[in-house]
């Protein structure tokens, strides 16, 4: 492990998050302020390979903080995943006198920065992700941008679902976590949340409360269905066929990563990256930064990725007492 950090590398790994450019630009000038010099890496792991590093300095990352996506972009990496691959990145990273990486990313990243760790560069892990699933953290940068995007856009769709007496199923981002989907059905008021750590795939329950509701008077519902549960358009039209009701599908998809990050994203990612900085310049390796209890602190990245996440049950019971 290296104690002395003159040189750090920073990229973006996964999918993007609003955020990710304010952490970018606080390891850039946190470093500076410290007397490090900085290498940005484009395409994360897969522009690592291929050796898509530049200097940065304190221009490099004026003007970005209130800009969506990421000025490094991002890549996914098969190779990298292989032993063959994270030596060579190693290799590449002393080559280029990088003795420390700051990685924004979310659990995959992780994994790999865990590995450059062990081959003897030091790594700091910075979660970036608008699924809020990194069970280590009880914050992750992009997710309150991504969650005031889809409650917005739902909120549109509500209004066009309540003019044509309409149910409108919505399907948020959220693969394996259910976070935005808790979080807009509980703030849309919405009539169901159909999440993966609790949906139990049983659709006439589903269609029994609506026909419940419309005996009750009620004239539209909305549906906020996790990505992870899917088949939105399928289910509509099942919904539709069993209740008469006009039933439609909307897939926010891709416009949840987009976007000026919110004011707490900027403030998370900026706090977040310094941290990850001061951490290599207190010679520490393979850690995870992380929002904890209220407050900033860091985990090794094993620890970090042993952890498990779930959906607070009290939550999920009140989202259920709500939306009837």
């Amino acid at each position: 492990m290296n104690n002395q950090i003159n040189t750090i590398g920073v990229l973006t790994s996964g999918g993007d998050a609003p955020g990710m450019n304010a952490a970018i630009r606080a390891v850039v000038r946190r470093a500076i302020s410290r007397g490090m010099k900085v290498k940005g890496i484009k395409r994360g792991y897969a522009g690592l390979l291929k050796e898509e590093i530049m200097d940065m300095d304190g221009k490099s990352v004026s003007d970005i903080i209130q800009r969506g996506g990421t000025v490094l972009y991002t890549a996914r990496c098969m190779e990298f995943m292989t032993e063959e691959g994270q030596q060579k990145g190693a290799e590449i990273c002393r080559r280029h006198g990088i003795e420390g990486l700051v990685v924004i990313g979310g659990d995959g990243s992780f994994r790999g920065a865990g590995k450059l760790a062990e081959l003897g560069i030091n790594t700091i892990g910075v979660p970036g992700t608008i699924d809020l699933d990194i069970a280590c953290t009880d914050y992750t940068i992009g997710f309150d941008t991504a969650v005031n995007t889809a409650m917005e856009a739902i909120d549109k769709v509500r209004d066009t679902s309540t003019s044509h007496e309409r149910c409108s199923i919505i399907e948020v981002m959220g693969r394996h976590a259910g976070y935005i989907a808790l979080w807009c059905g509980i703030a849309n008021g919405a009539e169901d949340i159909l999440i993966p750590e609790r949906y139990d795939g049983n659709e006439q329950e589903l269609i029994n409360s609506i026909i419940n509701q419309k005996k009750r008077g009620k004239a539209h519902y909305i549906i906020v269905n996790a990505e992870g549960i899917g088949h939105s358009a399928s289910m509509a039209r099942r919904i539709e066929a069993a209740t008469g009701i006009e039933t439609r599908a909307t897939i926010l998809g891709h416009m949840q990563r987009g976007g000026t990050p919110t004011c707490k994203d900027r403030y998370f990612a900026s706090i977040m990256g310094a941290y990850a900085v001061d951490l290599l310049g207190e010679g520490k390796s393979n850690r995870v930064v992380a929002y904890k209890g209220g407050g900033f602190v860091d985990f090794d990245i094993a620890e970090a990725l042993a952890m498990k996440k779930d959906i607070p049950e009290y939550e999920f019971m009140i989202s259920k007492a709500l939306v009837r």
